[in-house]
């Protein structure tokens, strides 16, 4: 009985592989820079389906943003090795799980564009970033939480069409809303990037147009020119806003002479099949 799971800092897609059955859940997303050991049991033990088989899984491989290096993947392994308690546990970072879910047998740029963003450069076997994803404060281009803050700037600075504004005044916000989640409550990059839907239902004005334009012309400037080749080299996506905005990604890709590949929005039952297929060529 196996778990594959990939996980944003919103959610987190859950396979459950068991003698060619499978069973698919959804939690939180587990993020180390966000989440300690205590909030993963929290979500866990609320999860009936889980709770139900946990103490059979023999296998967990998950992959997470931010499980980026040992010291943060530790933050996610003790959380999962203490309630799946016979099971091997395996962490990896999310941009693996792009690269895999992507990857069709020739060199491919591999791309997150989800609530957060990141990209990388995959040949099959090694996988190399040229920059750094440096987090929805810093960066995070083109990612639902990059649009996410633009919203809430130009809400406050009073800077929004008509539409935009109203419907952010009736949902109650003002300052004092936005403060207290932005900067005093936890999960602030989920909260920034759940209003990215708006700029998606708002599509048509001239603003969103403009902004989701340089949203992603900054995504392509930053985290796919940096590598050298990128010309001649497959570009692949995975996550939400690569999917939501497909059609402009296209556009403006195909402007800079960029080849797209694939766009999938969840890569979980590519990396099922992928390790199944590991998992057949080892026996």
């Amino acid at each position: 009985m196996v778990l594959v799971v990939e996980s944003g800092s919103t959610k987190a897609d859950w396979m459950l592989v068991d003698k060619g059955n499978e069973a698919t859940f959804v939690t939180k997303g587990f993020n180390p820079y966000f989440h300690k050991k205590e909030d993963i049991l929290h979500e866990l033990n609320g999860n009936y389906d889980l709770a139900s088989i946990k103490n059979e899984v023999e296998a967990v491989y998950f992959y997470g943003a931010g499980c980026s290096i040992p010291e943060l993947n530790a933050i996610i392994r003790s959380g999962l090795s203490s309630y799946f308690r016979n099971a091997h546990i395996t962490i990896d970072h999310d941009l693996m799980a792009c690269a895999y879910a992507c990857y069709s047998g020739v060199p491919e740029i591999a791309c997150i564009l989800g609530t957060g963003s990141n990209s990388c450069y995959f040949n099959g076997k090694d996988l190399y970033e040229a920059v750094p994803a440096v987090g929805h404060i810093l960066g995070d281009e083109g990612s639902g939480c990059f649009f996410g803050k633009r919203i809430l700037a130009d809400f406050l600075y009073k800077r929004l069409p008509a539409p935009m504004l109203d419907e952010l005044n009736d949902l109650g916000l003002n300052k004092e809303v936005i403060v207290e989640n932005v900067y005093r409550k936890p999960d602030a990059n989920v909260y920034i990037a759940s209003f990215m839907p708006i700029l998606i239902r708002h599509k048509e004005l001239k603003y969103c147009q403009n902004v989701i334009a340089d949203g992603i012309q900054q995504f392509i400037d930053i985290h796919v020119k940096c590598y050298e080749n990128y010309k001649e080299t497959q570009v692949n996506f995975v996550g939400s806003m690569a999917c939501l905005l497909s059609d402009e990604l296209r556009i403006i890709c195909n402007a800079n002479e960029i080849e797209i590949g694939t766009i999938i929005r969840k890569p979980l039952r590519s990396l099922v099949e992928y390790h199944l297929r590991e998992k057949e060529s080892s026996l």
